[in-house]
């Protein structure tokens, strides 16, 4: 029943497990039939157009494998056509009456193609099944029988068998030695995909073997890379062994060094000591010696008077004359000597005792030297390291020092305060701080402020001197870019700012970035350092978004960056001199609109500056010093008197706008007739009528061919131009002659059409 035989090898007997025990081994007539069905069966799908995927399909629904299993018949559809590959080709017809060797006798109608009997009636069902099986047993043995005849009478016939046997059971080797395609995840070896959907792997799951071969190699480059690590560690671990072996000998021999110190000190105490308890002992026996002699002398000297009187008195009893004994009393005080002798006090006692006095040495200081052993002494003091670079911001300060010596440190203690200056004369306030490490980061600093530490080491014995001195200065505050002062043009930009700094700074730098994406924010940073003032010339690209931040620098470091402004280089910029408006004359919010209500006493009483006009009720813009091309607008109203135009910055005050050499100005006049505009230098004018009155005025100043041209912008009409040579850079200027308003639209492109 099964159409596609695999010519005996192994794979149909893991297909068929049950008819391997059920046969047990074939006989050679078995053997030679399947041969010939397979090589028919090999022609058969080369006639009538084999369809491969179709069958699969058949097999995949034969054995029950779902639609989620089509990439395992993909696998199997790749190793069916490895199998047809190697499979003989159908032998031809030989010549002779032997025929062809698998030229098998025809069978019945029910051993035809099962291909076809599947396509017609659909897969066969268990009984079926069996009973194909039984017939096909039986054709076998009547093949065996034919076969067998044929054999006994031609032995070449049986010769040419067993070489297509040897073939068989070479590709049958072969094919058991195939190598293998995909990898069991769950056994953890390689198979092939025909054992995934039929063998004992049916359920695991698999991968394509190049990627479980990539899976590996990068689960043992992540495992090589862990072990990598994990020696990495060992090595360090090992060589901070060393290092502590290393130390332990150090420490090992300062502490023998130390406690041979104090043994020979306490040594050398206790003999001092036995030396003054043995000159004491000594004195002491010296005095008891000499109070002994002296009480024993004395002893001897009443002894010898004793016996002198005793003497005399036994010679005056030896006198037997009464007169003469009685003479020698008289004449000689004998009573009187012997009376005196006897009123004085013999000292029976000893003036010393023979014990001396107990004596101990006090070996307190021995202890105290002893207990001293394991004390360490007082630390060196340590050195305090110069400011480094970048280790100041404006109100903190790194500070870092060392200890060049083996002293036991348990602490250090940080002392820090303000340098005294010319401006904090008097003695600043000292603050102390205790760190255990040899850095310490100080906060709540003033910026560009000088500061001087020093630093002492402590421990259990003491507190070291402090260190020498070494002076630090924090960062700079960032500076505060004057937006109001600020001008660019198409190709430049001049960028002023001011210090927030009490002390001086040594330098500035400027930053830009060019904004080429607005919706992603992509910059491009480019820096000018050193700058040594306040301001900067920079020059810039055209039509171009710049922002821009600035950073003051000192002996400390670098400041925050201030808060950026934007620059666009699409037109002129400018701002209004606040400081050369004339009283009456007001600046609104947007900072480039002028207005004035009253006109009828200019010169009036009003303070006014330095700088400010007196007379002509106007003002000045600021300088514009770029070379090139510059070009504004004024909105204005047809019903107002106004001037406009440009100046040199020392243009009279107290004069008109245009009156003068100094400053180049169109003018507006309401006549009772028309509207009448002069364009005036030193007071002169040309003849010139303007039919169309303007409102908005456009005015284009070329330094590089000194002109000043006035355009109708309306209308894109040209007024007039003044050709002048411009020996310096010049302000826009502006005034008002009647109560009214006038609008000033910097940053404008310069119009094609203003080109003459």
């Amino acid at each position: 029943f099964y159409h596609m035989d695999l010519y005996g090898s192994k794979e149909r007997f893991d297909i068929f497990p049950e008819e391997l025990s059920g046969q047990g081994e074939r006989s050679l007539g078995d053997t030679r039939r399947e041969s010939a069905l397979s090589s028919e069966k090999v022609q058969r799908p080369q006639e009538v157009g084999y369809d491969l995927e179709k069958e699969v399909a058949e097999l995949a629904k034969m054995y029950g494998l779902d639609e989620d299993r089509e990439k395992e018949l993909e696998l199997l559809e790749g190793h069916l056509e490895k199998v047809e590959s190697r499979w003989p080709p159908a032998p031809t017809e030989k010549a002779g009456s032997q025929g062809s060797i698998y030229n098998l006798p025809k069978r019945s109608s029910s051993a035809k193609d099962p291909s076809q009997s599947t396509k017609q009636q659909g897969l066969p069902d268990e009984a079926s099944h069996g009973e194909n099986q039984s017939k096909a047993r039986a054709d076998d043995e009547a093949e065996s029988n034919v076969w067998s005849r044929e054999g006994r009478s031609s032995g070449g016939m049986s010769d040419e068998w067993n070489s297509q046997a040897v073939s068989g059971e070479e590709e049958e080797e072969e094919e058991e030695e195939e190598a293998a395609d995909v990898f069991c995840s769950t056994c953890k070896i390689p198979i092939r995909a025909f054992d995934k959907l039929f063998g004992e792997h049916k359920d695991h799951e698999v991968a394509q073997l190049p990627s479980a071969v990539e899976s590996e190699k990068e689960e043992i480059h992540k495992n090589m890379s862990k072990l990598e690590e994990q020696i990495a560690q060992m090595e360090n671990v090992a060589s901070h062994l060393e290092e502590i072996f290393i130390t332990v000998e150090e420490n090992f021999g300062r502490q023998e060094q130390n406690f041979e110190v104090h043994y020979n000190d306490a040594v050398q105490v206790l003999a001092q000591k036995y030396e003054e308890q043995l000159e004491a002992l000594g004195e002491e026996k010296r005095q008891k010696l000499e109070a002994l002699y002296e009480q024993l002398v004395s002893c001897g000297k009443h002894l010898d008077t004793c016996k002198e009187l005793t003497d005399e008195t036994q010679e005056l009893f030896l006198e037997n004359d009464k007169a003469e004994f009685m003479k020698t009393l008289i004449f000689l005080p004998y009573n009187y000597r012997l009376e005196e002798f006897l009123k004085k006090e013999v000292d029976l006692e000893l003036s010393t005792v023979p014990d001396f006095e107990e004596r101990v040495i006090d070996v307190s200081e021995v202890e105290q030297l002893m207990n001293s052993i394991n004390a360490i002494p007082a630390p060196c003091a340590p050195v305090i390291n110069p400011q480094a670079p970048n280790a100041a911001t404006g109100t903190s300060l790194r500070v870092c020092w060392g200890l060049f010596s083996d002293d036991t440190v348990e602490c250090y203690q940080l002392c820090y305060k303000p340098v005294s200056n010319e401006r904090h004369s008097e003695e600043q306030a000292e603050h102390t701080l205790k760190v255990k490490e040899t850095y310490c980061t100080i906060t709540d600093l003033m910026p560009n402020t000088q500061y001087e530490f020093w630093v002492s080491a402590l421990n259990a014995s003491g507190i070291s001197p402090p260190s020498e001195r070494a002076v630090y200065v924090t960062a700079p505050s960032p500076p505060t870019i004057k937006s109001r002062k600020m001008r660019s043009c198409e190709n430049a930009a001049l960028v002023c700012w001011e210090s927030r700094d009490v002390n001086p700074v040594d330098s500035y730098t400027v930053e830009l970035s060019k904004l080429t994406d607005e919706e992603n924010d992509d910059v491009i940073t480019e820096s000018i350092v050193g700058i040594p003032n306040c301001e900067v010339l920079i020059h810039l690209q055209p039509t171009q978004k710049y922002r821009v931040c600035v950073r003051a620098q000192n002996l400390g470091g670098s400041s925050e960056r201030s808060e950026p402004v934007l620059i666009h280089t699409t037109g002129t910029c400018f701002y209004l001199n606040e400081d050369t408006a004339h009283p009456l004359l007001a600046i609104l919010d947007d900072g480039f609109t002028i207005s004035c209500d009253e006109l009828e006493n200019p010169e009036c009483d009003l303070p006014v500056y330095d700088n400010s006009f007196t007379r002509c009720i106007a003002i000045l813009g600021s300088l514009i010093p770029f070379p090139g091309k510059h070009y504004w607008e004024v909105e204005v109203e047809e019903d107002t008197e106004y001037r406009t135009g440009v100046a040199f910055e020392n243009t009279p005050r107290h004069g008109h706008l245009g009156a003068n050499n100094s400053s180049w100005c169109m003018r507006h006049i309401i006549t009772p007739s028309r509207h009448k505009y002069e364009f005036l230098h030193s007071g002169m004018t040309p003849d010139i009528r303007i039919t169309i009155p303007p409102t908005r005025i456009g005015i284009l100043l070329d330094y590089e061919n000194c002109r000043l041209s006035f355009f109708n912008a309306d209308i894109a009409q040209h007024l007039h131009t003044f050709n002048s040579h411009f020996q310096h850079y010049v302000h826009p200027c502006f005034a008002l002659e009647t109560p009214g308003i006038l609008r000033i639209h910097t940053g404008i492109a310069t119009p094609p059409w203003t080109a003459l």
